[in-house]
């Protein structure tokens, strides 16, 4: 049966007097403080009847295991060999002496069940911990976007093309081993020629050559793609003896279409873009057919980054009060009133004074936001606000835009240390999970530093 908390703590070696084991310390004190984040946990770690099985990993293991890899950096390998090696991140996680360490696969598992909403309403529980301990009020807040880049290579289409060709031929040498005794399935590996082509596209010195190079990787890809096709039809009429069998033909067929899908739409515009020198807008375009929800994130004319926008709220002790992953490349300026309106869900009312970047600046946004009730709004950039307009004297406006400025540097310490600028995770929904579990995590630690101080 497995527990939301584990009931009495097992004999644990002491703290060392080191800064960050302090730190951890009290970010261990206010977990135990609250059993409600191990229940919030736990609700995403129950699967079937929660009353048999093996205990597993509770709910304040999975946060407590979850923080030590996001605040560290660290791969599951390695979080599984310091749970191991390290006194004070045992002492973190609660093991005794004598306690086995739950193992890496285990680990991930546990941690990857994790939701993103659950993690969201846990960091709402650590800013009400915040704001019992006179941390943070929410009265002053700061707001700005940033982008997270996806786990993926250049969406070059040569290499896409590439990609489309050697995952088909893998998932049809898996149906092929599966079903060897029942189908017949038949198709010509095209790898080493796919190969070839995407590397002549690499190395072409003139367009003409490149479009050449172009021109049979998109007949390779078809070719794979009608024997994909194909193989999924057999699958679909599969009838394999044991439930696994069957489990695995559905696996196979269901990546097979997903490629498909993608692999249609990336020779489409290929062949337009590049063969029939079309212009092809980049919403039209595949990024990825292995994070196929990835989105292009122009920053100004400066660079292309792909992956998400996400919108980060700060209050004035740096903690983040609330994160939002964003679908597509939305203007700053759409974002601006929304932001502001989701503190009340945080803390049932509005902030008293609004320091935002220059690109959220409008009149109908400060119009908006001052009819919400705010007093002071304050943009970076003016673009032709005045002043008056937004707060109630000079000074106070800058005081407001000096203050803006600090969300930068929350913003660079979580792409710095807590993995922000690019996540590892696969699907839109881990992605949305590893955003907030970076904010939990960066939150825990600065609301430790305060409570230290």
């Amino acid at each position: 049966m497995r527990q939301k908390h584990r009931i009495q703590r097992a004999l644990t070696e002491a703290w060392l007097d080191l800064p960050y084991a302090k730190e951890l310390e009290v970010i261990d004190d206010l977990l135990t403080s609250q059993p409600t984040i191990g229940e919030l946990a736990a609700q995403d770690l129950i699967g079937g009847d929660p009353e048999t099985g093996r205990p597993g990993m509770t709910g304040e293991e999975a946060i407590r295991a979850l923080v030590l890899k996001q605040a560290n950096q660290w791969s599951y390998s390695e979080l599984w060999f310091q749970l191991h090696d390290s006194q004070t991140s045992r002492a973190f996680m609660g093991y005794g002496i004598s306690d086995r360490v739950p193992s890496r696969s285990a680990l991930a598992e546990n941690i990857k069940k994790l939701r993103a909403e659950t993690l969201e309403s846990i960091s709402r529980v650590v800013l009400d911990m915040a704001e019992k301990a006179g941390v943070e009020k929410g009265r002053k807040v700061r707001i700005d976007t940033t982008a997270v880049e996806s786990n993926i290579h250049h969406p070059f289409e040569s290499d896409q093309l590439w990609d489309v060709v050697r995952v088909l031929t893998r998932s049809m040498k898996q149906a092929k081993e599966l079903t060897a005794d029942e189908l017949t399935i038949t198709f010509a590996d095209r790898t080493r020629r796919a190969k070839r082509r995407y590397r002549g596209a690499w190395n072409a010195k003139t367009k003409a050559k490149r479009r050449e190079q172009y021109r049979d990787l998109l007949k390779v890809a078809r070719e794979v793609m009608g024997a994909a096709r194909r193989v999924a039809i057999l699958l679909e009429d599969f009838s394999p003896k044991t439930a696994g069998a069957s489990a695995k033909a559905a696996r196979i067929r269901g990546e097979i279409l997903r490629v498909l899908a993608l692999a249609d739409t990336l020779c489409d515009t290929t062949q337009r873009r590049v063969i029939n020198d079309e212009l092809v807008a980049s919403t039209e375009k595949v990024i990825s057919i292995f994070e196929d929800h990835t989105d292009v994130i122009r920053k100004d004319r400066r660079e292309t980054i792909y992956g998400h926008k996400i919108c980060l709220t700060g209050g004035a002790s740096s903690l983040i009060l609330d994160c939002r992953v964003l679908e597509g490349n939305p203007a700053d300026s759409s974002l601006a009133v929304d932001a502001v309106r989701r503190q009340e869900e945080v803390y049932g009312r509005l902030p008293r004074q609004v320091a935002l970047d220059g690109g959220f600046a409008s009149k109908i946004n400060l119009a908006e936001i001052k009819g919400l009730g705010v007093q002071d709004v304050a943009f970076s950039k003016r673009r032709g606000l005045e002043i008056s307009d937004m707060t109630k004297s000079t000074w106070v406006y800058r005081r407001l835009r000096d203050f803006r400025a600090g969300i930068e540097g929350c913003i660079s310490f979580l792409k710095r240390c807590f993995g922000l600028d690019r996540c590892s995770w696969r699907s839109f929904a881990s992605f949305k999970a590893y955003v907030q579990a970076s904010v939990l995590s960066f939150n825990l630690l600065v609301l430790a530093r305060h409570l230290l101080t």
